[in-house]
């Protein structure tokens, strides 16, 4: 059982700095930037400002998006520090697999790839959607009549339309990365100057009133489905259940971490990539919500295309056709940068092992790994081609929130430890635990004592962040003993907060560091698995089919061939010959040293 514990929690240590990678290095800090606002800004900027207004949040849609923007910054800055600690491919799998260990790393690795497969087959089936809606829906119905698809858990017809988008893009991606970032450049150049564009128009024709409609000009319906008028017609819980999905809107940056080893200077320019992203990420979202929800009444708004009907009902056509083009660049942009990181994934898993070695295979013309490229190309265009949109939605953001969850971890752990702790005995006693809650024993650098109790408090913590959500789904805050529950959680996890950053901290000087550790990173894990309880159950059971099937593959294949397996030997074998040589020598040593009576320097 040790050798196994032992084997799963095996960890990168010499293979995660800065070495010659396979991958070419093309991309400066223009290309990061913009393949994460261009896998960022797709169909949410021209549809979720108009959906979560509808019916959700109204004109509040707007502090919607700054909630989730912040929710978002927590876990982009997180991504920031690792980018900067570990400028490899892979993202949060290379991060966990350095800072927790083998199995956890797999398990991020796996969800990972399930994550950007969804996200490119349903950002190419909403492609395929949009372009069918420009030609009154005569794709769909020809195909349902043609091949029609009787079954529940599939869509209606096979969207072949989706299918070849993904084929052709994964073949440009193949092609090289340096013509795929061109070419993502020029699309969210166009996707930013079509968002001007609607800015400007939509504040010409700005009517702040349509924030304080009075609640008898709100239309009237069964189960009052438009709320109570004024800014925050469904009060503060439609705010927080827009942010929870304006939350999704942001998914995306984080490709911009899977580029470890095709950045120029990523130490640099992926942290700032990041955060710069970010920013014009929140400012494009907020103005967007601002100007549609003061153009037209939120309640007039067409939930799945709001934009085009705003700009008709103001008598606006141009402008309407003008976002229509812009909306299926987006796409496209949106769609490149869904499929972006997945091959990167797949390379590097297969780098060490733990997936199939023919994955990190590096074509030499082209520098991308093509095989990975190929199938990652393939198994996405078959999702998209059986699979309708929104059941490719529901199965989207799981596994985005649990890999924000597990770095926001790692930079906790490894703030708060030190690379040469190994070397640092230190007794441990009941009353000295106790002292150290508040670092009553006055340790200045990180020890394995210290760290220790770090770690402990990080996983308390976490489970007491499910504690405090199960409670809350089960009482809710309108009932006094839920009210009290809940206080008397978040005072335990306030209290935990204060233990871990009571102990000292790392002294590793890094380019970019998180602020206000541990305050931040511990947020982004409440806020992340508070939103991952907000899935419904049969997302958590795609799911954790999805991980059967992952840990099959581990357990059969990864574990035995795994390249830190190798790593480990060898390090154990050098240490050995290191200590053999040091045995011969010292004999000799000690009788120069008792005939001279002086020790000479080596």
């Amino acid at each position: 059982m040790s050798k196994f514990w032992a084997a799963l929690t095996r960890r990168k240590t010499d293979d995660v700095v800065e070495n010659e990678s396979q991958l070419a290095r093309v991309l400066n800090l223009f290309d990061l930037t913009a393949l994460g606002v261009g896998s960022t800004l797709g169909l949410g900027v021209y549809v979720l400002a108009g959906s979560v207004a509808y019916t959700i949040a109204g004109p509040a849609v707007t502090i919607s998006f700054l909630i989730a923007a912040l929710a978002s910054a927590f876990a982009g800055i997180c991504y920031a520090e690792f980018a900067a600690r570990v400028p490899k491919a892979g993202s949060a799998y290379v991060y966990s697999y350095v800072t927790i260990g083998e199995f956890v790393a797999f398990t991020i690795g796996w969800n990972l790839i399930l994550e950007y497969v969804i996200g490119t087959a349903s950002v190419a089936r909403g492609l395929s959607g949009y372009f069918d809606a420009l030609i009154d829906n005569s794709m769909s119905k020809a195909l349902t009549e043609a091949i029609p698809m009787h079954v529940d858990f599939l869509a209606k017809y096979p969207d072949f339309l989706a299918m070849g988008v993904i084929l052709l893009l994964a073949a440009l991606l193949a092609f090289g990365v340096k013509e795929s970032s061109f070419l993502n450049n020029i699309f969210t150049a166009v996707n930013l100057i079509t968002i001007a564009i609607v800015l400007v128009a939509g504040a010409i024709n700005a009517n702040p009133a349509n924030w304080s409609i009075s609640k008898d000009d709100v239309p009237e319906t069964d189960n009052n489905k438009f709320g109570s008028g004024g800014f925050m017609p469904f009060g503060i819980a439609g705010v927080m259940t827009g942010a929870a999905k304006c939350f999704y809107g942001f998914v995306g940056f984080d490709c911009i971490a899977t580029t470890g080893e095709e950045a120029i200077n990523p130490k640099r320019n992926i942290p700032l990539a990041i955060v710069i992203s970010l920013i014009i990420i929140f400012l494009s979202y907020f103005g967007i919500s601002t100007v549609l929800t003061m153009m037209v009444p939120y309640f007039e708004l067409d939930k799945d295309a709001p934009f085009p009907k705003a700009f008709d009902d103001i008598g606006w056509s141009a402008i309407k056709w003008i976002v229509t083009i812009g909306a299926v660049f987006a796409l496209t942009t949106s769609l490149l940068g869904a499929m972006f990181p997945l091959p990167r994934v797949l390379y590097a898993m297969g780098n060490d092992g733990i997936l199939f070695k023919s994955f990190s295979k590096v074509h030499n013309y082209t520098q991308t790994p093509l095989l990975a490229t190929i199938i990652s190309g393939i198994f996405a265009g078959i999702m998209a081609l059986i699979f309708d949109l929104d059941q490719l939605i529901d199965m989207m953001s799981i596994g985005t929130l649990l890999a924000y969850t597990i770095v926001a971890i790692c930079v906790l752990v490894l703030r708060y430890q030190d690379e040469d702790m190994d070397t640092k005995t230190i007794s441990v006693s009941c009353p000295k635990v106790i002292r150290q809650f508040f670092n009553g024993n006055s340790y200045r650098e990180p020890n394995l004592f210290t760290s220790r109790i770090t770690k402990i408090a990080i996983v308390v913590f976490a489970l007491v962040c499910i504690v405090w959500d199960i409670v809350e789904a089960i009482c809710g805050l309108t009932s006094t003993a839920g009210a009290v529950a809940l206080g008397v959680i978040g005072v335990m996890l306030i209290f935990i907060v204060v233990i871990i950053g009571m102990q000292p901290v790392s002294t590793i000087e890094l380019t970019f560091k998180v602020p206000l550790v541990p305050f931040i990173p511990c947020l982004s894990v409440f806020v992340n698995v508070y939103l991952m309880f907000q899935l419904d159950v049969n997302t958590w059971i795609r799911f954790l089919v999805w991980v059967a099937i992952g840990y099959a593959i581990y357990f059969s294949y990864g574990l035995r061939n795994s390249t830190q397996v190798t790593r480990n030997r060898n390090h154990a074998e050098a240490a050995i010959r290191m200590q053999h040589t040091n045995q011969a020598f010292e004999p000799d040593w000690k009788v120069e040293n008792g005939v001279n009576g002086v020790v000479e320097k080596q």
